[in-house]
């Protein structure tokens, strides 16, 4: 056995030589597959979509919020892979009863580098986080900001909108995208939010992900309705949400993004 540490700051110990991976998280199943560990990994959750081969021939074990902890017991893992946001909270001290459980806590950028990096060393793939850390880096650096301030209300949910505040993966890749949240400084890191509220925001843009809640075009009247004035566009919701190696193809998609609304907002000007 050995004694590594997860995000939230727990000694976890793990055997010296993982065969068995339960994961808990999409966007780090994906990263797992991508560090060479598909092979090893038995259990997945039916939202861990990436890549097709893991997700057709892997184990499914409820979803992210409502997994089958018996499902995992009969899986025998040598460590479940976590996070502090996505994953119940209560459901996460029972499996702890009886299995290491690596705990991810990511809200920015930096700490979703600072996640590869780490399950680099859990897994004994240093070298390759290290590398795929450093592509990320120079993908990141290559976004390029609007040359205007374009205010943006990034929805996640419909009946009641939801969005998001600055304590959000999410609100670090806007911001990186140059571009500013028009609900950042609200107390709820997941904000309710009404027609007025939305109103009063008065964004320049309104960004529907594809993700938690299916977004379609068919909701833009509705929004426009409220906000006669802001562009609408449906967005990815996998390439401002998901950390880890999706973080490679993210950067090409938000320039792409970027030079859409700029392109639209210099027509409305």
């Amino acid at each position: 056995m050995r004694i590594v540490r997860d995000q939230m700051g727990y000694s976890i110990a793990i055997p010296s030589k993982i065969n068995r991976i339960v994961c808990l998280v999409p966007s780090i199943t994906e990263l797992l597959c991508d560090l060479g560990l598909e092979d090893k990994i038995v259990g997945i959750t039916k939202f861990c979509i990436h890549p097709t081969s893991c997700y057709e021939t892997k184990v499914r074990i409820g979803g992210t919020k409502d997994f089958d902890i018996e499902s995992i017991r009969l899986l025998s893992p040598d460590i479940i892979i976590a996070n502090k946001e996505e994953n119940q909270k209560d459901l996460l001290i029972k499996l702890k009863k009886y299995f290491p459980v690596w705990i991810s806590d990511v809200e920015t950028i930096e700490q979703a580098l600072e996640m590869i990096d780490m399950l680099g060393d859990v897994f004994k793939r240093p070298i390759e986080a290290k590398d795929l850390v450093k592509k990320i880096n120079f993908n990141f650096d290559k976004i390029d900001a609007p040359d205007k301030d374009i205010y943006a209300a990034y929805l996640i949910w419909r009946k009641p909108y939801m969005s998001i505040n600055s304590h959000t993966y999410i609100h670090h890749i806007l911001q990186k995208c140059g571009i500013k949240n028009v609900f950042s400084a609200s107390p709820a890191r997941y904000p309710r939010i009404d027609a007025d509220l939305l109103q009063k925001a008065k964004p320049d843009i309104i960004l529907l992900s594809s993700e938690p809640y299916p977004f379609k075009e068919k909701h833009f009247g509705e929004l426009q309705e409220i906000c006669p004035n802001a562009r609408i566009f449906l967005v990815n919701g996998e390439m401002f949400s998901w950390y880890g190696s999706r973080m490679l193809k993210s950067p090409v998609y938000l320039n792409k993004l970027n030079r859409k609304i700029m392109q639209l907002k210099a027509s409305y000007s």
